[in-house]
């Protein structure tokens, strides 16, 4: 396991605790419950990447992901969900000249 790796690791089994306990907390039918329960299997997936060495690796290509994408997002699955990222940056306030 490399550093990156070893960050992510650790990082994800905090972010799965976390999930965890929240959903010890929700109603099953709770719409939050929902997303969280969705969450918690991509950490799942993100961490069984790593056990097996497959972490890092787009899913669809094989290609390596780059390092500050999953920095980012720790349980990107491909190269493609990535083209989607920019949606979810907080866009800056125009200015007027």
């Amino acid at each position: 396991m490399n550093a990156l790796q070893e960050k992510m690791f650790l990082e994800l089994r905090q972010t799965k605790l976390e999930l965890e306990q929240s959903l010890k907390k929700k109603d099953k039918s709770d719409w939050l419950a929902v997303i969280l329960k969705a969450e918690l299997e991509d950490v799942d997936n993100a961490l069984a990447k790593i056990e097996n060495g497959k972490y890092g690796q787009c899913e669809m290509s094989g290609e390596l992901l780059p390092e500050d994408l999953l920095h980012m997002i720790p349980t990107v699955k491909t190269l493609k969900d990535s083209e989607n990222v920019e949606t979810f940056y907080k866009k800056p306030i125009l200015t007027p000249f």
